[in-house]
């Protein structure tokens, strides 16, 4: 037979646990990408939708472009996708009429529920579409003013990956077309919090402004002094600068349409030409050129001859 506990050895493991009842359960270890170990109460964490679910942000961004794209242009939308840590890449389509049904069913099969569409158009003009599919709304603008990372050579350089803080000027609120244009930005460019390839820190702007209705794009890099330490007081926010890192580009919106890649026209931009009537005046300009010196001809021809010269008298001297 065992031995017999003794009466003191009871009474302190007894004590024990009452003191390991009163102890407060261990707080979670947290790790870049999140809790390790989840807290039971995520209600205050997240934002929870009219059904009790719990909202989570699983935006997903596919970026494709048209066949016979110029080298700058890919350059462009590779700068894009390597800003966007969120965004899926597909082969190259076709710009047809039919290009809107080959996009959507693209963007199923990938799981996502945006687009960007790089379509250029006779190796010289890049159009870019912003959609939501398969529903819509849908944008398509003209890009100009194109400078890529790799041509700029920009001081500036952030961590791949990493959140980007997006601002707006303060004109994308006077009227409806921008406040649309501005929501459908937010959702496209707005990396997610949780999602597994995304930094969980911000260290870069992604400036949106507006300028002879055009919107311009600008991406800088937040630096901070070496000096001070990364958490940094209120007065220490006024020393913090920007360094651009690229690319550059300005969108000339076109149309904006009810549905994915076509639909009803909700808007249409009255101050827009269309790059081919650009260079169509060009070309008449250099024609007119040419018209006007033949015009000079003929009217000088036509002034010889109402008004010829008197025969001279010795002109014929020498010839005897």
């Amino acid at each position: 037979m065992g031995k017999k506990r003794k009466h003191t050895e009871t009474l302190v493991s007894a004590e024990e646990k009452s003191k390991k009842n009163d102890i407060a359960p261990e707080r979670p270890e947290r790790t870049l990408f999140g809790w390790k170990n989840k807290p039971q109460n995520e209600e205050n964490e997240r934002e929870k939708v009219g059904n009790g679910d719990v909202f989570r942000n699983k935006e997903k961004v596919l970026i494709t472009c048209s066949r016979r794209i110029n080298f700058r242009y890919r350059h462009l939308m590779l700068n894009v996708a390597s800003l966007l840590p969120h965004s899926k890449r597909d082969n190259k389509v076709e710009s047809k009429e039919s290009k809107g049904a080959t996009l959507n069913e693209l963007v199923e099969l990938k799981s996502c529920s945006s687009c960007l569409f790089f379509e250029c158009r006779k190796h010289k003009d890049l159009y870019l579409w912003m959609a939501k599919c398969p529903n819509g709304p849908s944008v398509k603008f003209l890009v100009n003013a194109v400078h890529t990372m790799e041509e700029l050579k920009l001081t500036g350089n952030h961590l791949k990956g990493s959140r980007p803080l997006l601002t707006f000027s303060a004109n994308f609120d006077e009227e409806p077309h921008w406040k649309l244009l501005k929501e459908l930005i937010l959702q496209i460019f707005q990396t997610p919090k949780d999602h597994r390839k995304v930094k969980p820190f911000y260290d870069h702007v992604f400036a949106f402004s507006i300028l002879d209705n055009h919107i311009w794009f600008r991406n800088y890099q937040i630096t901070v002094p070496h000096n001070e330490s990364t958490k940094m007081d209120r007065g220490g926010l006024d020393k913090m600068t920007l360094t651009e890192v690229g690319p550059r580009f300005c969108l000339n919106p076109i149309k904006i349409f009810g549905g994915s890649f076509g639909g009803p026209t909700l808007y249409e931009n009255p101050f827009y030409i269309s790059p081919n009537q650009i260079r169509s005046l060009q070309k008449k300009k250099k024609a007119g050129r040419y018209a006007k010196k033949v015009k000079a001809k003929t009217r000088r021809k036509m002034h010889e001859l109402a008004n010829p010269m008197e025969r001279d008298e010795l002109a014929d001297m020498w010839k005897e």
